[in-house]
């Protein structure tokens, strides 16, 4: 759901961002990420944008991950094949609050390789920045404010001002999903005008998708299925990524080795990325799989 919303800003408001994150207003356009790549890596939501001068590389996050820098270096070698002669800037945005060390962390190192990127963690930015552009409304809540409920009260209150409808309804909706990071619901929709939700784009395409359940008739069995098969989907993903860099660091990785990894869930998987960048040889694989076991057994 939030992959959605933050993707669909991006592209409408293309030029707001421009100028929030890089100073200028600028014209960008948007690249598929299968034009750098026969298999694109997901991510919550990932936004590649150019100018004639620069790619624009925009990863939104709810939570942190350790897999996050090295997809970043993995789409920065990808963009330079596609578009050698053009810098990119690679910014990661942190939608909810964390303390994980994560949400700090600019760079992926490996052996000889380094790479830098740049991280944005939305509480700390200050909350006039949001406000100045119609696309960047529905962030504001998120930032750094005392009371989310007045902020968003104030943003409501810009969105009335919004004279395009349609415009107006989808910020008004972006708005109302990125909130509900933040604050209850019955207090989201006392504030912003349901109907005028309704009418926008975004709604319709969540209902599509069947997520939108949990906010038009206040049930969540559609939003708890949504994130299932996200999770599901992303320890997919995070396993493929897992076996690749083993190969790379200890070599072919016996069949028996790839299904007991198959087995592992989210967190595990997540924790073995972070463990391998470590590993030498296949034994410290069996090791650590070993000692997964053990822990599932003492469980």
């Amino acid at each position: 759901m939030f992959d959605i919303v933050c993707k669909f800003l991006v592209e409408t408001f293309s030029t707001d961002f421009a100028t929030w994150l890089l100073g200028e207003s600028v014209t960008l356009s948007e690249i598929s990420p299968s034009e750098l790549s026969l298999e694109p890596i997901r991510a919550d939501a990932l936004m590649l944008l150019q100018s004639e001068q620069m790619v624009l590389h925009l990863e939104f996050q709810t939570q942190p991950g350790p897999a996050i820098p090295f997809r970043l270096l993995d789409y920065r070698v990808r963009g330079y094949r596609r578009f050698p002669g053009k810098p990119m800037r690679q910014i990661v945005i942190y939608l909810q609050q964390s303390r994980s060390a994560l949400v700090r962390q600019t760079t992926f190192e490996l052996e000889n390789t380094r790479h830098q990127f740049e991280v944005m963690r939305l509480w700390e930015q200050p909350t006039e920045s949001l406000m100045a552009a119609p696309g960047l409304l529905p962030f504001a809540v998120l930032s750094q404010t005392d009371d989310r409920a007045a902020t968003l009260q104030q943003v409501a209150e810009q969105i009335e001002q919004i004279s395009a409808s349609r415009v107006q309804s989808n910020v008004a909706a972006a708005t109302a999903i990125l909130s509900g990071l933040v604050l209850e619901k019955g207090l989201i929709q006392s504030i912003l005008r349901r109907e005028l939700m309704q009418e926008s784009v975004i709604y319709q395409e969540i209902k599509a998708e069947g997520i939108q359940e949990g906010i038009q008739q206040g049930i969540q069995e559609g939003i708890q299925q949504g994130i299932q098969q996200g999770i599901q989907e992303r320890t997919r993903e995070e396993r493929q990524l897992a076996l690749r860099l083993l190969t790379r660091k200890v070599g072919e990785i016996p069949d028996d080795y790839c299904d007991r990894i198959e087995q592992l869930n989210l967190s595990q998987v997540e924790a073995l990325i972070e463990a391998l960048l470590d590993f030498e040889r296949l034994d410290d694989l069996a090791n650590w799989l070993a000692a997964q076991n053990q822990q599932s057994e003492e469980l």
